[in-house]
């Protein structure tokens, strides 16, 4: 068989986690299969539709690395030879009148007229009698006259498919394994709006045909429409395609995913400094696993290890830790070519190090590249490499300064750093310990005004590197201005 399968987003807000995972999934399926992945924008929702939000959709796929072999291009072309991949274009070219007027005609499908109100009331009635609310199909016995007369006082109708009242609907779910629905649970569900737009479950049946799709991949909250949309298959003589259902997504407190615990945009977790890579990896793991359950891939791994098999019915859980956990593991392993690469972008949009040096910048970024987690944390971790004088930390100067040797300390190893014969970490260090050891004090009680001093924070990196990197004027100079803080915070 030969593999096509497609992401088909309603582009109504951006491309978040739930809707990430999918094309990921379809994406690694294709890729894994040598199959055709298509990315189809299903705008059909005229009220909240919008280009914002497709042009959210292109940023995050992008972003992501999911490229598609054919659909719906970011400069309003189509890539392949199944398009239009817009459904709204479609719906004006008439491609679902098309198949909506053959279901009328072969008694199928019918125009139904009852407003929006009527409908609600006969919810109503429904949840007062405690009965679950199932359309009866009351136009569907309308006659000629009636019609007419019903379009007299302005009413615009829907089409509703006739779902078979009687029997079963079935089909094998490649994650699920056999599924049954009975049909008088089922209603006549609209396929045509008033607007004459078509209705999801009506379009994405019509589109998955002509598309030649082979799998349909998507999350379990699409199992309740399957047996409708089977049913318009069945109409209309065509064959369905293999289905497979996601598991659902939630927050690590086994909630629904919501922004409180990490549904957020794609492009939100870039902006945090995410990497593109480190998505994949993760969104990959929700809803699926080796049968040794590998943790991180590496390049290439994801598209050649995932399998259908290996997905999960149970819901994944959706953990911010392990996403930055895993975001550390990968920058770790990082060349420092590419980890510079990766933070310049957020290193220039805080306005760091801005001149300086490329050679002396790689050193400095890669001082602490085993305690980074996310890109953002990078420039503030280095900027005060680039200053005229450190920002101090006022928890710091309070922890460490006031101690009664610190003004002692900074004036001291002042002079000895201002003459040492060479300033590199193996002498700064050796320097330090001989100061403390002359003056009877312990190595922590001369580290940790010096870093105080020099970089206004507690935690850094390595100290004497970076004392080093610093240079002797710069570390001198702001020693010798902190010593007077200590006597402020002494008193």
């Amino acid at each position: 068989m030969t593999v096509r399968v497609r992401f088909a987003p309603s582009p109504t807000g951006n491309l978040h986690i739930g809707g990430a995972r999918t094309a990921l999934f379809n994406w690694l399926f294709a890729r894994k299969m040598k199959g055709t992945f298509m990315l189809r924008i299903e705008d059909t929702d005229e009220l909240r539709s919008t280009a914002e939000s497709v042009k959210a959709i292109f940023e995050g796929m992008k972003w992501m690395g999911l490229d598609w072999d054919e659909g719906a291009m970011p400069d309003g072309t189509d890539k392949g030879s199944f398009g239009p991949y817009f459904q709204a274009v479609r719906a004006h070219n008439g491609v679902y009148k098309k198949y909506s007027d053959q279901l009328i005609a072969e008694g199928k499908a019918y125009h139904c007229y009852c407003t929006p109100q009527e409908l609600d009331a006969e919810r109503k009635r429904a949840d007062l009698e405690k009965r679950p609310y199932r359309y009866d199909g009351r136009c569907r016995r309308l006659t000629a006259e009636q019609k007419k007369e019903l379009e007299a006082q302005g009413r615009r109708p829907v089409v509703r498919f006739h779902i078979p009242e009687e029997g079963t609907t079935e089909f094998h779910d490649l994650i699920r394994g056999d599924l049954k629905f009975e049909n008088k649970l089922l209603y006549d569900l609209v396929i045509v709006k008033a607007s004459g737009f078509p209705t999801y479950n009506f379009a994405c049946v019509i589109d998955d045909h002509l598309m030649d799709i082979s799998h349909v991949i998507r999350g379990d909250d699409h199992i309740s429409n399957t047996p409708m949309q089977l049913n318009i298959y069945k109409a209309l003589g065509w064959k369905h395609p293999e289905m497979a259902h996601l598991s659902m997504i939630h927050g690590q407190d086994g909630t629904k995913l919501s922004k409180r615990n990490g549904d957020v945009a794609v492009g939100d977790y870039a902006a945090k400094g995410l990497l593109p890579q480190v998505m994949r990896n993760y969104l990959a793991l929700l809803g699926w696993s080796t049968s040794d359950s590998q943790q991180i891939f590496a390049k290439g791994e994801l598209e050649e290890k995932f399998d259908i098999a290996g997905c999960q019915k149970n819901p994944a859980k959706f953990d911010l830790v392990k996403l930055s956990w895993m975001n550390g593991e990968y920058l770790r392993a990082m060349s420092p070519k590419e980890l510079v690469e990766a933070a310049m972008p957020f290193i220039k949009a805080a306005h760091v190090a801005e001149g300086a040096d490329p050679a002396f910048l790689e050193k400095v970024i890669c001082l602490e590249q085993e305690k980074y987690k996310l890109l953002t944390e990078i420039p503030h971790l280095i900027e005060f490499f680039f200053t005229e004088k450190p920002v101090f930390d006022q928890k710091a100067v309070d922890k460490v300064f006031k101690k009664p040797e610190a003004r002692r300390v900074l004036e001291g190893m002042a002079k000895v750093y201002e003459a040492i014969p060479s300033f590199t970490e193996a002498e700064l260090e050796k320097a330090a310990r001989e100061f403390a050891a002359a003056n009877t004090l312990k190595a922590g009680q001369i580290f940790h005004p010096v870093r105080v001093a020099v970089s206004g924070r507690t935690e850094g990196p390595t100290l004497f590197r970076m004392l080093e990197y610093l240079g002797r004027g710069k570390v001198v100079a702001r020693m010798r201005a902190a010593a007077p803080m200590c006597a402020e915070a002494a008193v």
